[in-house]
């Protein structure tokens, strides 16, 4: 019996809350009971199948290309109550090129062994870009009706595939999170508790992407299964209207919201400019940060801009979280508000160790919490030793809520070694039980025996003026490479509007190069000034550091 099954059909069965979609022009509210008696009916039709499209049994895995959550709400219920799992794939933009698209689709779905696309809108016209590929497909729509099922908890077991999350790196080169219903059920109980989320009180506002964990399991899967009150629009009605965020914060009550670094630093330019008294957002007491480095400064501006609006700092609440462990991995403590441990950067860089604050250059980290109920942490050096406390290595993970491994084109691969423990690739520290996460290990920048975190790089290079915020990337350029490179060094790529005026980018160049240089103490080899929108970036908006690499030996950088 899957016991995350089971709690979902309970809160179908028994919520008087529910979803509202549509805001801010077309506002519908479902309850969670109503969401179900859809997916009753879907289930029903997903099990019968077609002449075309085989049905969905236990352990089918199937695909899923929709925006709207009203649609993916019922959809993805279906099929769990078919016993299958559900893969949300990667979305194309305006500026995909849809037959690239179609085969890394196509790729995707044979290493899930998926045999069937759900498709609902806005994607519904790559219909024909599907058939073409010979992708079989069923529309979500009203013609998506069955005999409703009688649902059970016993269609899957614990160990069984409940979501396949593909991760953030290359579509050409795909791997899928194999998150079973007892790794979600664990790391759900394991949030609901450290939150202190509560049906009867909290509301849940939500822009993110279903295709990423935050969005699917955090913020639809959730409260979905436990039956609290859920208000939730798509990316695309955040990017083009920031604001609406808090709206909907303020006109709903919303008490618990989520999102990463970056949009919260554009929600602060917004409510910097808002009208006095135009919101309230008085009734948030969580306002998780997360799913990328969280830049206290970004955070500063947020509570102070929210300030005129009831906005409480306590309300921050700092996260450390990935897809192999389905969403969580620890939060802050509630009503806290962001902790930062400010260290020694010598210390840090040289000797692989946090020490507080010394008298010369300081690193700032996020405090981001103990670990959820249900997961071990320990940090440990390149020989496996386990490490004492303020000591910097790789952290590792253990629990219910862990992987037991990932899906990739050359099969599966396990991600536990023989003690059941989980290399993240983060590297960081504990302080007080608290997790300290510095940055990606792969990622680490080596200069003169010190260790150097693109982090600390980027944010001082948005400084600089005329950088586009948020879109800055450092980069590691590895002893040897291109031929002429004697020790490891790095490269800045960053963003302006300013790009292709010769003397305005070597202005940038110089301001980048200053900042950097009095931030780190080390001279980047090379500063790149690009156009907006040429960095790349993961589908849920994340800058890709291999990839810049990439882009940047193309460019002779």
């Amino acid at each position: 019996m899957s016991r995350f099954l089971a709690m979902l059909l309970d809160s179908a069965a028994h919520s008087p809350r529910g979803m509202t979609t549509g805001e801010p022009k077309q506002p519908v509210r479902r309850t969670w009971p109503e969401v179900h008696a859809i997916a009753r009916r879907m289930a029903g039709a997903l099990r019968a199948g077609t002449a075309d499209v085989p049905p969905v049994e236990h352990g089918s895995a199937v695909g899923v290309l929709a925006g709207d959550p009203a649609a993916i709400a019922p959809a993805a219920q279906a099929v769990w109550l078919c016993g299958g799992s559900i893969t949300m794939l990667h979305q194309p933009t305006a500026r995909t090129d849809l037959a690239a698209w179609a085969k890394d689709t196509v790729t995707v779905l044979r290493m899930i062994d998926a045999r069937l696309v759900l498709l609902g809108a806005p994607f519904d016209g790559l219909a024909p870009v599907l058939t073409e590929h010979g992708i079989p497909f069923r529309v979500i729509d009203d013609d998506l009706r069955g005999d409703g099922i009688v649902p059970s908890a016993d269609v899957a077991s614990e160990d069984d595939t409940v979501l396949l999350q593909l991760t953030s790196g290359s579509t050409a080169e795909p791997k899928a999170v194999r998150i079973t219903h007892r790794n979600l059920y664990a790391n759900m109980q394991g949030m609901i508790e450290a939150s202190r989320l509560a049906v009867e009180r909290d509301v849940m506002v939500s822009w993110l992407p279903l295709f990423h964990d935050m969005g699917m399991v955090g913020f639809l899967t959730t409260p979905m299964t436990t039956g609290v009150e859920l208000v939730t629009v798509t990316p695309a009605d955040f990017l083009s209207r920031p604001l609406l965020w808090a709206e909907l914060i303020s006109k709903y009550g919303g008490t618990v919201t989520a999102a990463p670094n970056f949009a919260y630093a554009v929600l602060a330019r917004q409510l910097a400019r808002a009208e006095e008294g135009s919101l309230d957002l008085s009734t948030l007491r969580i306002a998780l940060n997360g799913a990328e480095p969280i830049d206290p400064d970004a955070v500063e501006a947020f509570t102070r801009a929210g300030a005129r609006f009831g906005l409480r700092p306590e309300s921050v609440l700092a996260a450390y979280g990935m897809a192999e462990t389905a969403l969580g991995v620890s939060f802050a403590p509630v009503e806290k508000g962001l902790e930062v441990d400010t260290i020694d950067a010598e210390q840090l860089e040289s000797h692989r160790r946090a020490v507080p604050t010394g008298d010369g250059p300081t690193r700032r980290f996020p405090r981001l919490g103990p670990p959820l109920p249900g997961i071990e942490a320990r940090v440990v050096d390149d020989e496996g030793r386990v490490l004492g406390e303020r000591e910097v290595g790789v952290l590792q993970l253990r629990g219910e809520s862990v992987t037991p491994g990932y899906l990739t084109v050359d099969g599966p691969v396990a991600t536990q070694d023989a003690e059941g423990w989980f290399d993240t690739g983060d590297e960081g520290y504990l302080v007080d039980g608290e997790v300290v996460v510095c940055g990606r290990r792969k990622d680490v920048i080596i200069m003169g025996g010190r260790n150097i975190y693109p982090t600390d790089i980027e944010r001082a290079a948005a400084t600089a003026d005329d950088v586009r915020a948020g879109n800055t990337v450092a980069v590691r350029m590895l002893a040897g490479e291109d031929g002429g490179r004697h020790r490891e060094s790095f490269a800045v790529a960053v963003e302006s509007r300013k790009a292709g005026d010769a003397e305005a980018e070597q202005l940038i160049k110089k301001d980048v190069t200053s900042r950097v240089v009095s931030a780190v103490g080390a001279r980047p080899a090379e500063v790149v000034v690009l156009p907006p929108g040429t960095l790349p970036k993961t589908p849920s908006g994340k800058l890709r550091r291999s990839a810049t690499a990439e882009l940047l030996r193309k460019r002779g950088a």
